[in-house]
């Protein structure tokens, strides 16, 4: 009986999952794409086209997330988001001891304009500013209004109290967005005193007064957690705060995580019930690792699906320190998307930017994609029993990326080959530990074909990924 229920769940999983893609022919669709190079890419949607911004005053657009066009390459002759940028931001460019802008947000407020919030930073210490500069178009000239946050300094920071980089935060990284009732908020934050949140005044953009840093949702002592972003589910009612953990080098473990929480300015709980406000280094430390790993849900990190044989290795598909993510819901469709840049194997510190879709388990936790977004097409003749490549991304900062192994899926549910277990319409289990997600379809773009493939997290928020 146990064997024919099994039978019975997948070939029902397989019709839902051909009617849920709406498969019109067996066709396969092959999908191009164009790559963007934004560091630290923050998005906005506006006029019908997906805009990312990120550090250097790098940008980009694309219709439909796969093909991008650059608007901007950086803050030297590049750029073309600000005119005369160096002249014009020249108080957060002295204040902070640099010529680089780092990681800039932009919304759209309720003139109708688009505020870019954009920082600079000395680089080897929390040394910061933020500013504001406001344009009628998302792809400028943005105007500047001048730095209204700093840190670094010495004697009395934005609270009145001595600027301590130990409990203070360094004023980089904003990510600033409407709450589901309107209300404007801004998170930012890196390394140094952790993340904080402000609540920001809709009529003029910046923060509003009283608030010195604003609250404090997780972080200390120089902690390597940074890249804020918040988004609201309408679905879940939570909103999720995504960070990035560890350095951003090919070979520092950068890794995006999720806590989530029923009020913008927290307090935020990942998947084991930890409130993330006691996530931070201990006393007298720096850059400890170990102690922030144990928190947040991680989504994904440093991984790589090992080739078939005789499939030409991509070194694109095999993903080095991604992080520094951005979200996006789409209003019409509900489709969200995971936004961040990567490097890769073989390539170094070359980075590129990827969108991978996300859906939400039973849990309510985000469950990405393991191949980047390449629009609805689905597998035609979909079947789920066969040898599947797993990676399991686990709990750790990873500094060398998570290898596949090997498993059998079984028409009678089980799980054999490198590990055994068992799996059903939702879940793989492996090892005793079972990942709650979902199966849906992917391009490989090593074998230039449509696959199954699943995604998933264990109770203690760790991701496995699947590709037949």
């Amino acid at each position: 009986m146990t064997r024919v229920l099994a039978r019975a769940s997948a070939l029902i999983l397989s019709i839902l999952l051909i009617l849920l893609m709406g498969i019109a022919s067996s066709e396969s669709i092959e999908p191009s794409f164009t790559d963007a190079y934004v560091h630290d890419p923050s998005i906005l949607y506006a006029d019908g086209w997906y805009y990312i911004y990120g550090s250097h005053m790098a940008a980009a657009k694309s219709r439909d997330l796969m093909n991008w066009t650059m608007i901007s390459y950086n803050a030297q002759d590049g750029c073309t988001l600000v005119d005369d940028v160096r002249n014009q931001m020249a108080d957060a460019l002295t204040w902070a001891r640099t010529n680089t802008f780092w990681a800039p947000s932009v919304e759209r407020l309720a003139d109708g304009r688009c505020y870019m919030y954009y920082c600079t930073c000395e680089g080897s210490s929390p040394l910061s500013a933020m500013g504001l500069a406001v344009s009628d178009n998302p792809e400028g000239p943005f105007v500047d209004r001048g730095v209204f946050l700093r840190s670094g300094m010495m004697g009395a920071s934005e609270d009145g109290t001595a600027y301590n980089a130990t409990i203070h935060p360094n004023v980089i990284d904003p990510h600033v967005f409407h709450d589901n009732d309107g209300q404007l908020w801004m998170v930012y934050g890196s390394y140094s005193g952790g993340i904080f949140i402000l609540k920001m005044d809709e009529s003029t953009g910046l923060p509003l007064p009283g608030q010195g840093y604003g609250k404090k949702l997780l972080g200390k002592n120089h902690s390597r957690i940074e890249g804020p972003y918040i988004l609201y589910a309408p679905e879940t009612d939570y909103y999720y705060l995504f960070l990035s953990f560890g350095g951003l080098e090919a070979s520092d473990g950068y890794n995006i995580r999720v806590a989530r929480s029923k009020s913008p300015d927290g307090p935020y709980i990942d998947a084991r019930g930890q409130d993330m406000i006691d996530c931070g280094g201990p006393d007298g430390s720096y850059f400890n690792d170990k102690a922030i790993e144990p928190y947040g849900v991680k989504l994904v990190g440093g991984f790589r699906f090992m080739p078939l044989d005789g499939v030409e290795p991509l070194p694109q598909q095999a993903y080095k320190s991604p992080g520094h993510n951005s979200a996006y819901r789409h209003p019409d469709t509900g489709d969200y998307f995971l936004i961040f840049h990567t490097r890769f194997s073989a390539l170094g510190d070359e980075f590129r930017d990827r969108a991978h879709q996300f859906w939400f388990n039973d849990e309510g936790w985000p469950i990405v994609s393991p191949l980047r977004f390449a629009g609805e097409a689905p597998t035609p003749n979909i079947s789920f029993d066969g040898e599947w490549r797993v990676v399991l991304h686990g709990g750790d900062i990873n500094k060398t990326q998570h290898r596949s192994i090997v498993v059998q899926f079984d028409n009678d549910g089980t799980v054999s080959g490198d590990t055994s277990g068992e799996w059903s319409a939702d879940s793989v289990t492996l090892s005793g530990v079972r990942y709650q997600g979902l199966f849906a379809s992917g391009w490989d773009m090593e074998r230039n074909a449509w696959v199954p493939v699943f995604t998933g997290l264990s109770d203690s928020g760790e991701a496995l990924w699947g590709m037949q």
